[in-house]
């Protein structure tokens, strides 16, 4: 990057703020928490619906950070930095970009559209590398931001640009399209992703197309309606299965683990095998195919790279490694911008303080190789990386100065000769591109477990999170409870990422819950809701703070503390205003306030209660009526106490409908995870958890035949039945089974015969086409936890808290 403080105030127009003009970018950072912020910073300040980088301005300039964008400067930082000031930062961001982007000449190819969109970038960039100096945007940084970070992060020398371009909601495609500029517009398949941001199908469809409002040639599979929506004077490239209209007809004979495509293109007709039998990868792969003729590629050249092409992995995994390590699996790309990103997310999930990375040689045009190590080296000095593996010819003899790396030519040679029992209590980040098969280590460094998987989404959890954020007020604090191993999903791994929010509280229900986690790292406050008085002193070494419900209880810390002679140690008091479960009821207020009255032992952190019926809104007299008896009896605790405590009454339901209660702070639970109380709540969260399994073996069962214990399903025709190994030992409760519930197999619903077993369950696979190995989702989208709980008379709570320890969790992020 070329651009200096006076680049940016013309492209942005802002005011100057400070005292020093001569400084040239070389990065740009919207994230407080990256480890890359430094004094070559350039730190843009956005305000979200549930966030304000302003605030962190304080921290930014301690790790050297001087120069800022911003909506307005804190008065205390006046003179220790340099402001750039604008009316929107995020707005400033994107001016930027598009001043940067005007010093690119070459042309760029903008891709929208539901689903296929990273698909189809990343196989274009991978089919045309042999000839073309390609630049794309990493993983799926597709957003308002992403879009914007991706273009300022362009450096070197190029010929094509690859862009993909992501919208949920009206008026947002025009701002990237102004950021990218593309020349030429790919449309891949229209979908129901993000249907609920627009009225109808029609008016999502025209807002994606704003991408090719300048674009000289448009590609699309041959749809009337949408060429109707395209720019008139553009050229439309289309192909078709079923239309001979369309400038790429194509006909399609499936193999057995490939799909044969015929293509008649003018007065050509063609063979290309791709490697797939999905539809979804059949329709990216021709979409690829109709671009590559367009920019003239030769057929013999189309035919070889198509059939080469491979799946591409769109997410970072986070996985449980061998002797207490965290193995984070990015194991089939490697560049300089998705380096960045990987490192961010390491630092973010790291179990151990001791990191390490297995890097292999990186691959890019358009650097110069001495420059983008030297990024390297760079990057992972300030990211702290205490251990570099190198694979590869080249990336050993770079870094071979610094005195932390160790070097292997090949993937082999260093499986045959490394110790793999060095690798202890560390997380480890594997990179590297698909020609070094990583995967291998990736398969060495993992635990290893049986093969069904608990999948946790955990930009499906910011999601949440921010979706309950944006109820509540900004200074609105938020506890989340991650007890019970976070319902289910993983304690630590999800705690960290919480922590790397910034929530104020983590809540959990016992102290040996909260004891993991700090053994783990995790310094945020964590209050524990169902102490026992035993646990009082392991809560104080651990600094956990107790939630109090009964005189008896508060008498046993008081002693303790006094014991330990600390003064005025965090505790939270419990009012039971009608739960009836735990918590101090109005006739003992006195007596607790007799306790608390100049008491210097302990320092009431907050009192709280819990509603019993905030998800049911016919019983909204007595949810008023809850509100009423906290506010009497927290009037009588707030005369004795010597500040004012927080005070938080709503939970998950109570946020979605009383957040005109919030208080000073709030307690989000289920809902973190994807579960609403009402299907209005529901449609506002996203999927987190997805357990998935594989096919053990297949067999067809004849008549008068049986499946499972106690010949609980009789067969009445021959069918083909499928074995998986999950069962009640994983969680997966017996009421599902006998024909109520199913799992889905290659988008297909596959009832369960018969009584679930401890380790299996059998399913009718009859009218699905499948094979053994294939994978199996026992819950996730379809079928929701939710329609499983509904369906045997339990709640969500229960299916996911059930799901056994020994199912390995996977943690990703795309």
């Amino acid at each position: 990057m070329n651009l200096t403080i006076n680049h940016i105030i013309s492209f942005c127009k802002g005011i100057f703020h400070g005292n020093l003009t001569e400084f040239t970018v070389s990065h740009i950072s919207i994230d407080s928490r990256s480890l890359q912020n430094g004094n070559n910073t350039l730190f843009f300040a956005i305000k979200g619906q549930n966030h304000d980088a302003h605030l962190y301005l304080d921290e930014l300039i301690a790790k050297g950070v001087r120069y800022f964008v911003v909506e307005s400067i804190p008065k205390h930082l006046s003179e220790k930095a340099n402001f750039i000031i604008v009316e929107n930062s995020l707005k400033a961001l994107q001016e930027t970009a598009i001043g940067y982007r005007k010093q690119f000449d070459f042309p760029f190819a903008g891709i929208t559209g539901s689903n296929g969109k990273t698909i189809v970038k990343e196989w274009l960039n991978f089919l045309l590398s042999p000839n073309h100096l390609i630049v794309r945007n990493p993983k799926s940084y597709n957003s308002q931001v992403g879009v914007a970070l991706s273009i300022l992060g362009i450096e070197g020398n190029y010929d094509l640009g690859i862009f993909e371009a992501g919208i949920s909601l009206p008026n947002e495609m025009l701002h990237l399209e102004n950021i990218i500029q593309p020349k030429f517009g790919i449309l891949t398949t229209i979908g129901t992703a993000h249907d609920e941001g627009f009225p109808n199908r029609e008016e999502k469809i025209k807002e994606k197309i704003k991408l090719f409002e300048n674009c000289t040639d448009i590609f699309l599979e041959k749809n009337d309606k949408i060429e109707t929506l395209l720019p008139k004077n553009s050229n439309k490239h289309t192909w078709s299965f079923s239309d001979e209209n369309a400038q790429l007809f194509v006909s399609k004979k499936n193999c057995k683990d490939s799909t044969e495509l015929t293509f008649k293109y003018k007065d050509n007709s063609f063979v290309v095998i791709v490697p797939f039998t999905d539809e979804n990868s059949i329709e990216n792969a021709i979409t690829c195919v109709n671009f590559m003729l367009f920019l003239g590629e030769e057929i013999a050249f189309i035919q070889k790279r198509v059939s080469d092409l491979y799946p591409i992995e769109l997410r970072l995994q986070a996985k449980k490694g061998i002797h207490n390590c965290l193995v984070i699996d990015d194991s089939y790309s490697v560049d300089y911008p998705s380096l960045k990103i990987a490192l961010d997310f390491l630092e973010q999930q790291k179990l151990h303080n001791k990191k390490t990375i297995i890097l292999s040689d990186i691959f890019t045009d358009g650097i110069a190789i001495e420059t983008l190590y030297d990024q390297v080296k760079q990057l992972l000095s300030k990211n702290k990386i205490e251990r570099i593996i190198t694979i590869g010819e080249t990336i050993g003899k770079q870094l071979n100065d610094l005195p932390y790396v160790i070097s292997f030519a090949t993937t082999q040679e260093f499986l045959q000769q490394f110790n793999l029992q060095s690798f202890q209590n560390e997380t480890i980040l594997v990179k590297g591109a698909r020609g070094f098969n990583f995967h291998e280590i990736v398969v060495v460094l993992e635990e290893k477990n049986h093969e069904t998987i608990l999948e946790i989404n955990l930009d499906a959890i910011s999601h949440n999170l921010n979706f309950y954020k944006s109820k509540l007020k900004p200074e609105t604090k938020i506890m989340v409870m991650v007890k019970a191993f976070g319902y289910g999903n993983g304690g630590y791994e999800i705690a960290k990422l919480l922590e790397h929010h910034k929530v104020d509280y983590l809540g959990v229900a016992f102290a040996d819950e909260g004891i993991e986690l700090r053994k783990a790292g995790i310094s945020t406050p964590i209050m524990v809701l169902n102490p026992e008085n035993s646990s009082f002193r392991a809560m104080i070494a651990y600094n956990l703070e107790p939630e109090i419900y009964s005189i008896s209880g508060l008498q046993a810390f008081l002693k303790i503390a006094q014991e330990q002679n600390i003064s005025n140690y965090p505790i939270h008091i419990k009012l039971d205003t009608g739960m009836h479960r735990l918590g101090f009821e109005a006739h003992s207020i006195s007596e607790l306030c007799s306790l608390l009255k100049n008491n210097n032992f302990v320092k009431v952190k907050s009192v709280f209660s819990h509603l019993a019926a905030s998800d049911d809104l016919q019983f909204d007299d007595f949810t008023q009526l809850q509100f009423q008896r906290f506010d009497a009896m927290f009037e009588e605790i707030e005369k004795i106490v010597a500040s004012k405590p927080i005070r938080h009454i709503l939970n998950t339901s109570g946020i979605f409908n009383y957040a005109d209660k919030q208080m000073e702070m709030v307690r989000l639970g289920i809902g973190l995870y994807g579960i609403g109380n009402s299907e209005q709540e529901l449609q506002s969260l996203e999927n987190v958890s997805t357990l998935k399994t594989i096919i053990s073996q297949i067999r067809a069962v004849l008549p008068e035949e049986s499946i499972g214990y106690s010949r609980k399903f009789r067969v009445t025709e021959k069918i083909k039945v499928a074995t998986i190994p999950v069962g009640y030992a994983d969680g997966i409760r017996r009421a599902w089974g006998n024909e109520k519930g199913f799992v889905t197999i290659n988008n297909q619903k596959a009832t369960i015969l018969g009584s679930i077993c401890m380790d299996m369950m059998m399913v009718d696979v009859t009218n699905i086409s499948c094979k053994e190995g294939d994978e199996v989702i026992v819950f996730g989208l379809n079928p929701k936890v939710t329609e499983m709980a509904n369906s045997i008379g339990t709640i969500s709570y229960e299916i996911l808290t059930g799901i056994s320890q020994r199912v390995k969790r996977i943690f990703y992020k795309n």
